[in-house]
């Protein structure tokens, strides 16, 4: 009898955890080999959701404790339907000057999401590819991080603007 219970309980969790990300209009998420190359672009191809509503737009992130550094430095860009780009350079505090990771999550791995664009507007219809870039650069070095370690996962997401 409990074996039943326990995987309806599981699924009725799983559906309450999923319904209650009202706001969630796409999410996904890319891992990374062992490593982040700084020629490693990673991209996502989204559907334009609707092109007279406003949204916010985040990166997530999974780290774990290879990862050594305290801030992360990206190269972001949104490439329209029809040609027009958006490029950003980014950078996000990882970590508090303690060490603790700013992120959330149990064990080693830490989820952290971070404001991309707040109240953004997809507005032509179509496919956007957003690319993600790391650009990390050790302190008074011309030359970027060749391989970056530690981030596990890339992810992009959007959420309908409360605004």
């Amino acid at each position: 009898m409990g074996r039943v219970k326990a995987p309806l309980f599981i699924l009725v969790n799983l559906l309450l955890l999923i319904s209650c990300d009202k706001n969630r209009v796409y999410d996904e998420y890319k891992s990374l080999p062992d490593e982040w190359h700084k020629d490693s672009v990673v991209s996502f191809k989204v559907q334009a959701p609707d092109t007279l509503k406003n949204y916010n737009l985040f990166i997530n992130l999974r780290n774990n404790s290879d990862y050594r550094y305290s801030n992360l430095y990206l190269i972001t860009e949104i490439n329209f339907p029809y040609g027009r780009v958006i490029s950003d350079t980014l950078q996000y505090e990882m970590a508090k000057p303690s060490g603790e990771w700013l992120g959330t999550g149990f064990g080693e791995v830490k989820e952290s999401k971070l404001w991309y664009k707040e109240n953004f507007q997809f507005s032509e219809a179509g496919e956007y590819t957003v690319n993600i870039q790391q650009a990390m650069r050790k302190r008074d070095s011309v030359s970027g991080i060749e391989s970056l370690e530690g981030v596990t996962e890339v992810g992009f997401r959007i959420e309908n603007s409360t605004n």
